[in-house]
């Protein structure tokens, strides 16, 4: 039996043991997701659950890197949150063609790639095979909201 990319997405979900809004929205002056010629941006998104950024603080001084990535899985479940929202049905989904993860991070820590697997793990689990992409981990002292870590995306989509 094949299971559906959005049942997928809701299992992925509740065994993070999370729930996110009814409806996602922006914070200030721009758009969540914005579609072109077949592409969809995702805006970057913390881990923030109804209203709350759950994971903060910078790895490799306040908090480990289990706990950053817990933050980069929420923010991935986030974006596809955002993702069935924009599409409707995460089967519209042809590829997952960029991910960018910013870590909080101390001056020596090294490890953003580790931080940043656990999102192109939720990606592969849901989108497998397409949800192999390409992909930038990066290193910066501050993010919004003090927030661990932060994503966005490039999907093409049918």
């Amino acid at each position: 039996m094949n299971i559906s990319r959005n049942a997928l997405l809701e299992e992925q979900t509740h065994r993070a043991g999370i729930q996110f809004e009814d409806h996602i929205h922006a914070g200030a002056n721009y758009e969540i997701a914005v579609e072109h010629d077949g592409v969809i941006y995702v805006s970057g998104q913390i881990p923030r659950v109804c209203g709350k950024i759950v994971v903060t603080g910078r790895l490799g001084q306040d908090i480990p890197v289990e706990s950053g990535r817990q933050a980069a899985r929420i923010c991935a479940l986030r974006a596809l949150a955002i993702l069935r929202q924009s599409l409707g049905d995460l089967n519209r989904v042809k590829k997952i063609l960029k991910l960018n993860v910013y870590v909080q991070s101390a001056q020596d820590f090294t490890q953003q790639s580790e931080v940043a697997d656990a999102a192109s793990e939720i990606l592969y689990s849901i989108f497998s095979p397409a949800g192999g992409h390409t992909r930038t981990s990066v290193g910066v002292y501050q993010l919004p909201k003090n927030a661990a870590v932060e994503l966005d995306m490039i999907v093409a989509f049918d």
